[in-house]
């Protein structure tokens, strides 16, 4: 109940802050979109820009080419040399960040809304005139080859979820990690670099989020000042690669120092904003969100057949997988975690799940949502994220609704659909001591 009323309460003051008609658009002749949310609760601005560029734009040779731009965009360009991007940016009193993902690669700036005309100055020099000096470039490939090898060493999920990327999807682009190959990243030529760039750095393909403490009209002067003249290129090639269906389980198992085994379980289904996204969303939540969740509660809590459990199905234009992964704990075979998660996942389908399991989900859902429109960093994230992933921003100021249509048989039917022995691949991660 007193989350029931915390929700009123936020839907009554924070969300209401923020409408669909606060927001305003245009287009510049370029084709790069604008998207703006004044808001001047605090003397501050962000501008995320959401490229639609990520390790699915790839192919065999050039693998990770998405990520490595992530790092080049910090090295210098024409008028803001080599270090001086972070240099201007702190001067003004700003911070920064970046990601790539399989689908996008996204840059955010931070600042004093004093400084936005030297954002955009920052960011439009960055975007015309990367520099691809020799050194440099050769300076990052060995930074990102350094992350790739500690990422494998550190995180036992990327060990084992490379792989079973691989043979989950056999032919669509989300085959290869985001990171990439080893032997790729080290033979990337530097025209790969150029043209890549030229293609997936256009205005055209590119949504800006600018919220905060700013001006419609000002923002629109300076984007046409500094955003348009950069010229637009040809749209890039589509992805119009299909997985094909699974039709028979999938199995594999690799080997590493660990101390127990680790079990992934992987799972086809439907792409970010799809019929059944809601309920998908839902069903993530009611697995594994806190410690009173499906799969916490019955291996790490009742039966303790497992240390840590977390289900992740990532944001994604295309189809793409719902991943389970868990740690077994001391002395227990992955057989026995694989089978546990399996009786949990059979009980959803059959049984579906407890009026109050879908409302606390519901709870949860709606609270992450509201929490993430309390600042204008996370309005600008959500507003760009719905632009891409759900095609219009505005579909934003319908999700709370959405969530709370999903009926306790819309989850049940989401399991039985998807949660099949011929839609999965199962990883194993096991001790080096088994290989022997």
């Amino acid at each position: 109940m007193r989350i029931l009323i915390l929700l009123f309460l936020f839907t009554a003051t924070s969300f209401a802050q923020t409408k669909l008609e606060d927001i305003k658009t245009f287009t510049l002749k370029n084709g790069m979109k604008i998207i703006i949310l004044e808001d001047h609760s605090i003397p501050n601005a962000n501008m995320y820009l959401f490229w639609r560029v990520g390790s699915r734009n790839e192919y065999p040779g050039i693998t990770g080419i998405s990520h490595f731009f992530e790092h080049m965009m910090f090295n210098g360009a024409k008028k803001y040399g080599p270090k001086v991007f972070d240099q201007v940016m702190e001067f003004n009193g700003g911070a920064n960040n970046a990601y790539t993902t399989e689908n996008v690669t996204v840059y955010t700036d931070w600042f004093p809304s004093n400084a936005l005309k030297t954002i955009f100055d920052l960011e439009s020099d960055r975007i015309q005139n990367l520099n691809f000096n020799d050194k440099l470039v050769e300076s990052e490939r060995g930074v990102i080859l350094s992350e790739r090898s500690t990422g494998l060493e550190n995180s036992n999920f990327e060990f084992l979820n490379q792989p079973l990327l691989g043979v989950a999807m056999t032919a669509h682009p989300y085959h290869w990690p985001v990171i990439g190959y080893e032997s790729d990243i080290k033979n990337w030529s530097k025209k790969d670099l150029q043209n890549y760039f030229k293609t997936y750095y256009a205005p055209n393909n590119c949504v800006a989020v600018i919220s905060g403490d700013v001006r419609p009209e000002e923002v629109r002067h300076l984007a046409e000042k500094y955003f348009e003249p950069i010229p637009p290129q040809d749209p890039p090639r589509k992805i119009h690669t299909v997985e094909p269906e699974q039709l028979g389980e999938k199995r594999l198992t690799v080997y590493k120092a660990v101390s127990t085994p680790n079990v992934m379980v992987a799972y086809h289904v439907p792409q970010t904003g799809s019929e059944d996204f809601y309920a998908l969303d839902l069903l993530n939540s009611i697995l594994s969100e806190g410690k009173s969740s499906r799969l916490y509660n019955a291996l790490v809590d009742k039966k303790q057949l497992a240390t840590e459990v977390f289900t992740y199905t990532p944001q994604a234009f295309d189809p793409f997988l719902m991943f389970i992964y868990a740690v077994a704990s001391n002395d227990i075979k992955a057989e026995a975690l694989e089978e546990a998660i399996y009786s949990e996942l059979d009980k959803i389908s059959k049984e579906g799940v407890t009026d109050s399991e879908l409302q606390k989900a519901k709870n949860q859902k709606l609270m992450e949502f509201y929490h993430s429109m309390e600042t204008i960093n996370g309005k600008a994230n959500s507003i760009g994220t719905y632009e891409l992933f759900f095609g219009d921003y505005a579909k934003l100021f319908s999700a709370p609704d959405d969530y709370n249509k999903v009926t306790n048989e819309d989850i049940k039917r989401a399991a039985s659909k998807y949660f099949r022995p011929t839609n999965r691949t199962v990883g194993f991660l096991q001790p080096e001591k088994e290989n022997k």
